[in-house]
């Protein structure tokens, strides 16, 4: 019961660290709002996959060099607000960015799935999980160190899948409407990249304050 407890516990932190809006959150929002559902799951996908290198970077220490080495922190957190930031600008200054056309192309998905790895791993919300949060989960008498770190992946990925997945099937769904709707169109895209880019200001600062 000890160890069933422990994951429940650690669900529990998960669940609220993922449902926080965030950057991760931010960019599967804009993507099924401006390609629809495929590209909404298509980021959810990329963002479950970055998830799994954080874990694995947890798991092997890579989260203990970024530990000793703050700067290297710092640099991942400014890289990402920035990246984040820029798709919340362009989306802002589009004024159309929700367009009839479907998202069919595979090319397309793909790039949309890659673009959210990249976001994840540029998360810093992620990276403070890893070094604050995960380590404490991981015990020697709980047995192999590579089969904690799968189970606890795996309650992250499924927290992802359900939180991120919901709001890009909803987002995906309201894009119906958006396009009938060019006024409200281009003011929902007004809105999206501006909570983007304050996102992404709100997370630069918090590295600033903290450095």
């Amino acid at each position: 019961m000890e160890q069933t407890a422990h994951l429940w516990l650690f669900f529990v932190l998960v669940f609220g660290v993922v449902v926080l809006p965030g950057l991760d959150m931010a960019f599967v929002l804009a993507s099924a709002l401006t390609g629809g559902r495929k590209a909404g799951l298509s980021a959810v996908a990329g963002i479950i996959a970055g998830g799994a290198c954080h874990v694995a970077a947890g798991a092997t220490g890579v989260a203990v060099l970024l530990k000793v080495f703050p700067s290297a922190f710092n640099v991942l957190l400014w890289i990402g607000a920035l990246y984040v930031a820029w798709i919340g600008i362009s989306l802002f200054r589009s004024g159309a960015a929700f367009s009839a056309e479907p998202l069919t192309d595979k090319r397309s998905a793909s790039a949309t799935f890659r673009r959210g790895v990249l976001t994840c791993l540029l998360n810093p919300k992620a990276y403070l999980f890893m070094l604050a949060v995960f380590p404490q989960f991981v015990r020697p008498e709980y047995g192999p160190i590579w089969l904690q770190a799968l189970v606890l992946g795996a309650i992250i990925a499924l927290t992802q899948g359900a939180v991120y997945g919901s709001i890009a099937l909803a987002a995906g769904r309201a894009r119906g409407w958006l396009e009938s709707n060019p006024s409200a169109n281009a003011a929902v895209a007004r809105v999206v990249g501006g909570v983007m880019t304050l996102a992404a200001v709100l997370t630069a600062f918090e590295g600033w304050r903290s450095a």
